[in-house]
């Protein structure tokens, strides 16, 4: 079974569309960030897009079949792949739609997304597949990393935040995760309060957070998934919610992979000069 599987999951774009007004932009950048997803944002000298440069480095890690998860309609991402056939040749992609259900004014979230993407893909399920946000380049050593054998049924990339370029306040925003001596994830924090990381900070020990590279069995996830509760602020099935779920019901079930390098990310329009 081929299990050289990713699914790139793009979060919402609402954050680079309300920064856009404090940064001057070429005309045709803003177009595109104004109107479509951020990952189709043309960058650099090259113009090109951080889902075609992620596309890229998940080729050359080794993934054969690559799922991009979007709203419906979304017809803007297979123009993008079309401008860039070059690159995304030896691979296989398809296309998962999130559905927002009835009675809602917007998407379930991304433990959501993924659920809805199994189900379209049921190969996803039974077998193993990697999952990372499409609005992050992520390194072709860490998606590689994923790939190694190992006895834990998940896996996950863990960031050292010393070596994140971003500020605290961004950290913030960020999953934190507690490992224990074996590197078996025991506690993911979403977005935990400044004090927290002072306090680890204070003890001299590097602190380490998801920027949401995962490794999943989908057999296993899938439940967490569909049973994710909603957050009560944010009124979404959001994924550290469904992955400390699972690792509260099987200890040892999620093998954490500790890197020290620092992940591009495409956030607000400030990020855009960044490439």
């Amino acid at each position: 079974m081929d299990n050289k599987l990713l699914i790139l999951a793009g979060g919402a774009s609402s954050r680079m569309k309300k920064s856009l007004k404090k940064i001057d932009l070429p005309r045709s950048v803003a177009q595109v960030a104004a109107q479509q997803h951020k990952s189709l944002i043309p960058l650099g000298a090259e113009k090109k897009p951080l889902l075609i440069r992620l596309l890229e480095n998940a080729i050359a890690a080794g993934y054969h079949k690559i799922y991009i998860v979007t709203a419906p309609n979304q017809t803007a991402f297979q123009q993008a792949l079309d401008r860039h056939a070059e690159s995304c040749k030896n691979v296989t992609i398809y296309f998962a739609v999130q559905h927002t259900p009835k009675g809602r004014d917007k998407p379930l979230g991304t433990a959501d997304a993924v659920a809805q993407t199994l189900h379209q893909y049921p190969d996803l399920i039974s077998g193993e597949f990697s999952l990372c946000n499409g609005d992050n380049l992520y390194s072709i050593a860490s998606m590689q990393q994923l790939l190694k054998h190992r006895k834990a049924p998940h896996a996950m990339i863990a960031y050292a935040q010393s070596t994140l370029n971003f500020p605290a306040s961004r950290i913030a925003r960020f999953a934190l995760l507690k490992m224990d001596s074996n590197n078996n994830l025991i506690q993911i924090i979403e977005k935990p309060q400044m004090e927290e990381l002072s306090t680890i900070q204070k003890t001299g020990k590097e602190s380490f957070v998801s920027m949401n590279l995962f490794r999943f069995s989908g057999r296993l996830l899938l439940p967490y998934l569909e049973n994710c509760p909603l957050h009560p602020e944010r009124d979404e099935k959001e994924l550290p919610i469904a992955v400390e779920q699972m690792i509260n019901d099987h200890p040892k079930s999620l093998l954490c992979y500790p890197r020290h390098e620092n992940v591009a990310d495409l956030t607000s329009a400030k990020d855009i000069g960044l490439f």
